[in-house]
């Protein structure tokens, strides 16, 4: 039987690979390691991030591939982050952490040019909310101050919608684009990088969703443009992700 929720916030509190900062500590006293991860880490190798890592799979699945670099999965879903934080201890992976914190905070925990790469990985889309998506220009502004010079931030995503939005939103403000395309799995050939799935993304597979990725260079601008364009909607609802209905169109 899974470990109920209490439980496993109480279990993470003794993880040394789990940080978790209320709102007025970060205001007070700040973040210990903002600037300094290398001295958790021991290293001094590149850091990327997960944003909405959920249960930590890209996290945790890219720290096995890259022993090199070092991999800081973030949500605010304390009993998600469990798995992934406890998978990484058993394992003996040094090069994780998860930070349990909403996005929008991302940059109490991080210095200028601190991170090198950014993976966003099956974000609600936010269809009707943009400041919320995470590849709005309002993230944007925060990913590229923490982004070294041409960091780079891949996005995976089963919604047309939020495909089609940030594809607009690069166009829009002129941003380098590495990868593309709107169909991941019947597009290119195999990749041990590509190829690692998210609980969620396991699920659109097999309800016959495509996957959708992009791989573009994030550059710090003053000039954010917000693409003025009308998206055709998902036919699901953007709550409730493990229920979703491909079916169902209620908004």
């Amino acid at each position: 039987m899974a470990k109920n929720k209490l439980a496993k916030f109480a279990e993470m509190a003794t993880y040394s690979n789990v940080f978790q900062y209320s709102f007025k500590t970060l205001e007070t006293e700040g973040f210990p390691l903002k600037g300094k991860w290398n001295t958790h880490f021991k290293n001094n190798n590149p850091i990327i991030l997960e944003l909405g890592c959920g249960k930590g799979e890209y996290t945790v699945g890219l720290a096995r591939k890259f022993p090199d670099k070092n991999f800081i999965g973030i949500d605010i879903k304390g009993a998600r982050i469990w798995k992934g934080a406890t998978e990484a201890l058993n394992d003996n992976l040094d090069n994780v952490a998860f930070i349990r914190t909403h996005i929008e905070m991302i940059n109490y925990f991080f210095s200028d040019n601190e991170v090198s790469e950014i993976w966003i990985t099956f974000p609600d889309p936010q269809m009707k909310k943009v400041n919320k998506r995470l590849t709005s220009t309002r993230f944007m502004k925060e990913y590229c101050k923490i982004l070294k010079d041409n960091g780079v931030i891949h996005l995976k995503t089963d919604s047309n919608f939020l495909y089609s939005y940030t594809s607009a939103m690069i166009k829009e403000n002129q941003l380098n684009v590495l990868f593309d395309t709107d169909d991941l799995y019947n597009s290119v050939p195999e990749d041990d990088i590509l190829g690692i799935q998210t609980f969620y993304e396991q699920q659109w597979l097999e309800r016959g969703l495509s996957i959708k990725y992009i791989k573009f260079i994030c550059k710090e601008k003053t000039d954010w443009i917000e693409p003025d364009i009308e998206i055709e909607k998902d036919n699901y609802r953007s709550f409730g992700r493990s229920r979703r209905n491909i079916n169902e169109n209620k908004d």
